[in-house]
């Protein structure tokens, strides 16, 4: 029954599934691209992790013990340089945030907290101030705040239970932006649209509704991922509104042919015209079961000899009748029609679907998570 099920839920997915090359869906311009210049940027820190339950990294990690001692050192504080320092409630992590595009100093981010040492959590911890710098090696925010984790870990008398990644966590707005990155979208009264999904039919569609719109713009598809188009008289000093206005045109977007197939869970999904030329299909499954058995070989009275247990494997093999059976399909849907009648299993189809790209009858592209 739940395969039978599986099987119905499957139908039910890929004849949803817009098939039609030419009833395509129109989306907004906005939704598709991003403007050339628009960008994020990755910011990289190391700092210090605090206030720990006895989690933190050991008296082994010698940059710990460093980084303990220059800051009690910077707060005046100068400990014995041949002292050991105990830094089991303290921790050396390192930090990774994005910074968005167009945020401005004074405005906040989300901050990624993850152990550089043998910490075990970071429970409870408090990020003391760090900074956070770009690629060129300039400070653009500065972390700090208490660490939130997505799981926790305890132990005691030999037992230990561990939920999630108790070494990494995330202080939700916890840096501070100090600098901006300046962003350049407009070159010689230009902007260069990308797009997200890069699409012949998709670029040249959104070059021709920016030309037929009353914004009387010139447009050009320069490749397959890239729309330059000219910044109209009605609009030179106002690239925002132009923007705004630009991004609330709707073309029509044709689906790639494409089968994305998940083995672990038995996911099949399809979009676009994928179809499939007339193939013939066999596919049958090898069972085998092994089965032990122990049997106790007791001594004669009186001999001397031990009561030892003999195990006793069998092992046994059985292969499902496979039938030969041609398949006259021009989709997916016939295909999957067919083989439920052949009453193959979800994942019998996954696998009968890379057989068939392999043999270059499924005219998609095959993607395997």
């Amino acid at each position: 029954m739940k395969t039978r099920r599986a099987l119905l839920w499957l139908c039910l997915v890929l004849a949803c599934s817009p098939a039609p090359a030419s009833a395509g869906q129109r989306v907004r311009i906005r939704d598709l691209v991003r403007v050339e210049g628009e960008r994020q940027n990755q910011l990289v820190g190391y700092g210090l992790v605090v206030g720990l339950e006895g989690t933190g990294d050991s008296a082994q990690v010698a940059f710990t013990n460093q980084a303990v001692r220059n800051l009690v050192t910077r707060f005046g504080n100068r400990p014995d340089v041949t002292a050991q320092i105990k830094t089991k409630n303290a921790a050396v992590v390192m930090l990774t945030a994005d910074l968005p595009a167009f945020v401005k100093p004074g405005d906040r981010i989300d901050v990624v907290v993850s152990s550089l040492g043998d910490a075990r959590s970071l429970q409870g911890g408090v990020l003391l101030q760090a900074p956070l710098q770009g690629a060129d090696g300039r400070v653009y925010a500065v972390a700090q705040g208490a660490v939130s984790l997505g799981g926790f870990g305890a132990s005691g008398a030999g037992a230990r239970v561990t939920k999630n990644h108790p070494t990494v966590g995330r202080i939700p707005n916890g840096a501070l932006v100090e600098a901006e990155v300046p962003m350049d979208i407009v070159v010689d009264d230009r902007v260069s649209l990308c797009l997200r999904r890069p699409d012949y039919g998709t670029a040249a569609r959104i070059a021709a509704a920016i030309v037929q719109s009353p914004f009387a713009a010139r447009a050009a598809a320069v490749d397959g991922g890239t729309v330059e188009v000219e910044i109209p008289e009605a609009y030179r000093g106002r690239v925002t509104d132009f923007l705004a206005d630009l991004g609330e045109l709707t073309v029509e977007v044709g689906l790639p042919a494409k089968v994305v197939v998940n083995e672990r869970t038995g996911t099949i999904v399809v979009t676009g015209p994928v179809t499939i030329s007339p193939v013939a299909v066999a596919h049958g499954s090898l069972t085998v079961e092994v089965h032990t058995s122990v049997q106790v070989s007791q001594p004669p009275p009186l001999s001397g000899g031990q009561t030892v247990a003999a195990p006793e494997s069998a092992v046994s093999a059985s292969e499902a009748r496979a039938s030969l059976a041609r398949i006259q399909a021009a989709t997916v849907d016939d295909l999957v029609e067919a083989l439920n009648a052949l009453r193959a299993t979800p994942r019998d189809i996954i696998a009968i679907l890379q057989a068939l790209k392999e043999a270059g009858a499924l005219h998609a592209d095959l993607e395997v998570l």
